[in-house]
């Protein structure tokens, strides 16, 4: 086994972290689709129109009726008819003739073209005057211009977004195949952490890490399975590891990698057959003290038992994992967004290490002025 803080680089981990993959998948309805993971490559099976329809309000024609219209010589057509919306058309366009349609609409038999209403102007009940010529399928959405029968819609691995909903139910699909979502075991470890509702005595703190990790696991799309808190005895922790194993994808251990309780925590992660230690300690400040291991081909994770160290490295780490183990690629950046700012003094890093430095952002003169909190 390693020694501890053979550290290794953010890079590293992350690679490390990008072995895992997806945990399992699943059919579900299409109303519980939202931010779900797509398990595999959706095909349409139609065109999407599958007619061709108006995309405005006007006059079905044929385009050749019109070319070389203009308002000193506007075409004269004869209104054959109205057509009502949801009804495919009962009659064919004749040469000649206009018929009236709604966005929409679809197109009669005949027409390849629709005149836009600014542009036709009626001269009695049964004729209109057009002033603007119009190319063939102007003003018209043809049957597949949209999505081909045959198309792939979406990819596996695609976060499903509201419109993406928009476009299955489009195209009649109910249920779709998706990866099923993490489970994450969250054990607070520590005999100074009470619960949330006692009253600390002295030396004693409250579990903050089971809300804050609960509530990261949730933004990402995964299942936190909270197991409550844990002495540091071995016996207990390594009940609440099996625990944890059996109840979800994997465990992550709070307050178990600092440097009072890292070797009995590694002790009952080695007491489970089978397990590898991946990583013993990260060349990142705050989080250093960071622990991944397998068991059961699972990732058991141990993060440092401070509220910020444990959210950084969530936020550096778990995201990617969570990210694998919901089959999400990543083509882009999956929340937030990245600034540019000016850092308001200077910040001693020691060579070889990532420092996250957590700031207030503050509108300056010259732009944003990023403030390190401390502490």
């Amino acid at each position: 086994m390693e020694g501890f803080f053979n550290v290794k680089t953010t890079e590293e981990v992350l690679e490390i972290l990008d072995g895992f993959g997806p945990v399992g998948q699943e059919q579900v309805e299409l109303l519980e689709g939202l931010d779900r993971v797509l398990s595999e490559d959706l095909a349409s099976p139609e065109d999407l129109p599958s007619f061709n329809r108006s995309s405005m309000d006007g006059y079905a024609v044929r385009a050749r009726d019109t070319f070389g219209a203009s308002e000193s010589l506007p075409a004269l057509l004869e209104v054959a008819g109205e057509i009502p919306m949801g009804q495919a058309p009962a009659m064919e366009l004749a040469p000649g003739k206009a018929i009236r349609i709604a966005t929409g609409g679809m197109l009669p038999k005949g027409a390849d073209a629709v005149v836009m209403i600014e542009y036709c102007h009626p001269l009695d009940a049964t004729t209109i005057e057009v002033t603007r010529s119009v190319s063939p399928f102007e003003n018209v959405i043809a049957a597949g211009d949209d999505i081909r029968k045959g198309q792939v819609v979406l990819r596996r691995g695609h976060r499903l977004r509201p419109q993406d909903l928009g476009i299955l139910a489009g195209l009649g699909i109910s249920k779709i195949s998706v990866y099923s979502r993490p489970r994450v075991a969250i054990i607070s470890t520590g005999d100074e952490v009470v619960d949330i509702h006692t009253r600390p005595g002295p030396a004693q703190v409250r579990d903050i890490n089971r809300y804050t990790l609960s509530a990261f696991c949730r933004s990402l799309g995964a299942e936190p399975v909270c197991l409550g808190l844990c002495k540091d005895d071995f016996q207990q922790m390594r009940s609440k590891v099996e625990k944890g194993l059996d109840l979800a994808h994997t465990v992550w251990i709070s307050g178990g990698s600092s440097v009072g309780t890292r070797d009995l925590t590694l002790k009952v992660l080695e007491s489970f057959r089978g397990f590898q230690l991946l990583v013993h300690g990260v060349s990142v400040s705050p989080g250093k003290p960071t622990i991944i291991g397998t068991i059961q081909e699972k990732p058991i994770v141990g993060l440092p038992g401070h509220v910020s160290s444990a959210l950084v490295v969530a936020h550096i780490f778990m995201e990617r994992l969570l990210l694998n183990l919901r089959g999400e690629k990543r083509s882009v950046p999956q929340k937030g967004r990245a600034v540019e700012a000016r850092i308001s003094r200077n910040v001693e890093s020691a060579p070889g290490r990532d420092d996250y430095i957590r700031v207030k952002l503050i509108h300056g003169a010259e732009g944003l002025v990023a403030e390190p909190l401390f502490g």
